[in-house]
């Protein structure tokens, strides 16, 4: 087959879906080459991980050096503007008490060890290489990638199945035109490192707190070395209409919130602030001829509960026993490959329900007091915790917390809405001609 470099499988993409799958294909056996357009490390949002991403962390053979290149994660805490209410949700305290911890880590170093292992099970890494175009074959035939390294020399590539983990740049769901804006959850973020800011102590040491404002929520992450990672998340309506420059904006937002503002007044700003929007999209398919597209260059949801992670590296765990079967035949393969991927939309889905209700005020109520009545804060806890596939421990309780979220907010509206007798009042009361 002329110039081009044959191989089993090509990732593109180095992050955490993408190095995930390289590593565990590559220790199938199998020829595997991961290009990655960038080079590591880099620094990168979403570092607070989820106990359910620990397992996967075991099978990759890294769970020893992520916790010594990490803080533990005991649980997340979400607190209130309106009434400066904190409350605490606890690994521990789940239905599913399997994993109860996690940790927050530094991208930049998360990211470049899981590139490493990669490349220590066999994987053919290139940094700095970026992929330019796809032909997919059919019928059969090797689909074709073209890349450029950092020379500017061209490379061909000839793989039989192709896996696209290229992040945020959805490389073929852009080029297949498939990618979707979420137009119920359009959101956009500014964030950056600091020092200084007022840690939690005792029972809240390591826990990720989530600030619930007026319009939009903040994160602060604590990372190791002393530094916090923060941000704010809003309509991208918020930032279009800003007037000031985006780091004076993450400042303003961050004293907008008395909650947040507590915890920042001896902060010192250590990194570049950055912004990322369009937070949600997905892709109308993710596999087809001689492909299967994972992590977010499939889909992302809002991070509000630090999910991005886990279901990028499921994916890339999915991914790998696509490839096994893809590779002994292509036709199973893509069929599992579809299972693959309503399953991994199922999850996106139970994590919706949850982000695309964070700013109703019933359900800021409902979180900021849960009741553990049927076990619903259990399941919440379970849900928090990553378990993401509705397993019957969880299900029940959060079919529960549902059912008491959509009955007051009836009540609500109920009680909102004007009565006959208040329409009467409001007719006579009407001054006459």
């Amino acid at each position: 087959m002329d110039d081009a470099n044959q191989c089993d499988v090509l990732v593109i993409g180095g992050g955490p879906a993408g190095c995930t799958a390289a590593a565990l294909i590559a220790d199938q056996g199998r020829d595997v080459v991961l290009l990655e357009k960038g080079s590591h490390p880099r620094f990168h949002i979403g570092e607070s991980l989820l106990p359910r991403n620990l397992p996967i962390l075991d099978r990759l053979g890294m769970h020893r050096q992520v916790a010594a290149m990490g803080i533990v994660k005991p649980g997340a805490e979400f607190v209130s503007d309106a009434t400066g209410q904190s409350v605490a949700y606890d690994f521990a305290a789940s239905r599913d008490r399997d994993y109860t911890h996690s940790y927050q880590v530094r991208r930049a170093e998360f990211d470049h060890a899981l590139l490493d292992n990669a490349r220590r099970k066999g994987a053919r890494v290139a940094e700095q290489t970026a992929v330019t175009a796809v032909t997919l074959g059919t019928n059969g035939a090797r689909t074709r990638v073209t890349a450029v390294d950092h020379r500017g020399s061209e490379l061909l590539f000839a793989p039989r199945l192709l896996l696209d983990a290229s992040g945020r740049d959805a490389f073929l769901a852009g080029k297949l035109r498939l990618r979707r804006t979420n137009k119920r959850n359009s959101t956009a973020a500014v964030f950056a490192h600091f020092r200084n800011v007022e840690p939690r102590a005792g029972q809240l040491s390591g826990y990720i707190s989530i600030h619930l404002t007026k319009d939009g929520w903040c994160w602060i992450i604590p990372l190791p070395g002393g530094a916090m990672s923060v941000g704010f998340v809003g309509s991208p309506a918020l930032f279009k209409h800003r007037g000031v420059r985006l780091d004076e904006f993450l400042l303003e937002r961050l004293r907008a919130s008395p909650t947040v503002n507590l915890r920042m007044r001896e902060a010192e700003l250590i990194s570049e602030v950055m912004t990322a929007a369009n937070y949600s999209y997905c892709a109308t398919r993710a596999s087809g001829d001689g492909f299967f597209i994972i992590g977010d260059a499939f889909a992302f949801v809002d991070p509000v509960f630090s999910s991005g992670v886990l279901l990028a590296m499921t994916a890339g765990e999915l991914a790998a026993e696509v490839a096994a079967r893809w590779l002994q035949n292509a036709r199973a393969g893509l069929a599992l490959a579809r299972r693959a991927e309503r399953r991994l939309r199922r999850s996106m889905n139970r994590l919706g329900w949850l982000i695309y209700r964070i700013n109703h005020p019933v359900f800021r109520d409902l979180f900021m007091a849960p009741s553990d009545i049927l076990n619903m804060r259990s399941g919440i806890v379970a849900l928090l915790a990553g378990n993401l596939q509705g397993e019957w421990r969880c299900a029940g309780p959060l079919l529960a917390f549902k059912g008491i979220f959509y009955a007051k907010s009836l009540a609500a509206w109920l009680s909102r809405a004007p009565t006959p007798t208040d329409s009467s009042a409001a007719e006579e009361r009407r001054p006459r001609p």
